[in-house]
């Protein structure tokens, strides 16, 4: 299972097999012709934008707020299923009747086949360098190769953010005298007095191989979120052989040995995971904001929130983004709207939708709920420059080689120099 399939509504970056060969009769992506000009352009205009279920209620309600402020555009929106998306964007970016705007879920051969235009220009002109954090906007920026991530031209403009971090039982933590962990010191040391308490102290569902989150999060935070994020790039010269690695899987080992983890995290997904949280099994939980609302649900205020505690705010996510097809008639104008996603307006209803909006202040959360936990946590993140995109996702194999690989080490069949060797070597068979 892909870690798409349990995130309703939130996308993941990620490099399909055929990325790694250019596309057929493909070269290097072709510079975007002419000068470009920022704002909406005079006159009337029809664009048509495409995009998944999962992120239609967002960008719905956007369009409508952007119509309703230049109403000399319109704009058609069109949706499909996820896997029937994903398998015809190419032939519709590249036919006749190609989108003026398509949800990018995937960089693919999109940029190598020159279907979506370069935005580096439009992205001078709005300044959305200023708007968005760079680990957020390099996300989005492919290398001169049409594959490598995180460098060169950008291609997509965010609509909206998701993070993982740590939820905790506020009321099971309080008992115990436990107080929200600022170090990985700190972090340990409350597991320590969870398990001496009886409690179940990390609750955790590997069987799709989420034992990848803690991994991930005390590695970055060790390593540094710009350095971390060379790696899930794909960026040559990176490895996962990191000092910061190499301690998150010996601690994540070490806390399977002592009984942090439940004995049974392997046999257990995610959403079963979620399930037995929620109904109060575990002091601390590692996910993503797209659980809040059960969460939150179930344990109401005694739900809490906070980004991997580390010298510096770190977490695991990306954005649904938007990109511009290299055959629109109207770039000015769909450039316009993608300027807009930042919008207050745009920002009020990605969060509605359970996004973090670029704009945070258009998140109004209620105070004393989960999700003004999150709120918080976001800002520190963007405030440290430290969202890094899924591990998971470095490669096209990659989640699946991370799920048997995490299942080995809780199983105490790897250790940690087997677990970083077998997951470079995944890696370098995509990126060399």
């Amino acid at each position: 299972m892909k870690l798409r399939t349990m995130l309703a509504g939130t996308v993941f970056v990620v490099l399909s097999a055929t990325s790694c060969a250019p596309g057929a009769g493909s070269e290097a992506p072709a510079e975007s012709a002419g000068p470009v000009k920022t704002g909406v352009p005079e006159g009337k205009a029809t664009l048509s934008l495409v995009s998944t279920p999962e992120s239609g209620a967002a960008v719905k309600a956007i369009i409508k707020a952007f119509e309703s402020k230049h109403p000399n555009v319109r704009i058609d929106y069109q949706d499909t299923n996820y896997d029937d998306y994903n398998k015809s964007l190419n032939l519709s970016l590249a036919s006749d009747q190609a989108p003026d705007i398509a949800l990018l879920n995937s960089v693919g051969t999109t940029v190598k086949d020159n279907l979506v235009r370069d935005l580096s220009p439009y992205a001078k002109a709005y300044g959305w360098d200023k708007t968005y954090a760079s680990t957020q906007l390099n996300q989005w920026r492919v290398g001169t190769d049409g594959s490598t991530l995180g460098e060169g031209k950008l291609y997509a403009a965010p609509a909206g953010f998701s993070l993982v971090g740590v939820y905790y039982n506020k009321a099971k933590a309080a008992k115990l005298g436990i107080d929200a962990p600022a170090t990985l010191a700190e972090f340990d040391a409350a597991l320590a007095k969870a398990k001496k308490a009886g409690e179940t102290p990390l609750q955790l569902g590997n069987a799709q191989g989420h034992a990848s989150f803690p991994i991930q999060l005390v590695g970055q935070s060790a390593d540094g979120a710009e350095s971390a994020a060379k790696w899930t790039f794909g960026q040559k010269g990176a490895t996962f052989d990191t000092a910061g690695n190499r301690a998150a899987v010996t601690k994540v080992a070490q806390w399977a040995k002592k009984g942090y983890l439940p004995r049974s995290a392997n046999g257990t997904d995610l959403q079963s995971a979620t399930d037995k949280f929620s109904k109060g099994e575990g002091v601390f939980f590692v996910d993503g904001n797209w659980d809040a609302a059960k969460i939150g649900e179930k344990l109401g205020k005694d739900a809490g929130f906070i980004a991997f505690p580390g010298p510096k705010a770190t977490a695991i996510g990306t954005s649904v983004a938007y990109a511009v097809s290299t055959k629109s008639e109207h770039p000015d104008a769909a450039a316009a709207f993608l300027d807009f996603l930042h919008s207050p307006e745009a920002s009020a209803e990605q969060f509605k939708a359970g996004f973090m909006p670029a704009d945070i202040s258009a998140a109004k959360p209620q105070d004393g709920t989960v999700m003004s936990d999150i709120v918080a946590a976001w800002s520190k993140v963007n405030a440290d420059n430290g969202l890094v995109g899924f591990n998971n996702n470095a490669t096209a194999t990659m989640n699946d080689k991370l799920t048997a690989t995490t299942q080995e080490l809780l199983a105490g069949k790897t250790d940690t120099s087997g677990f970083v060797k077998a997951i470079q070597d995944e890696w370098a068979g995509t990126h060399g």
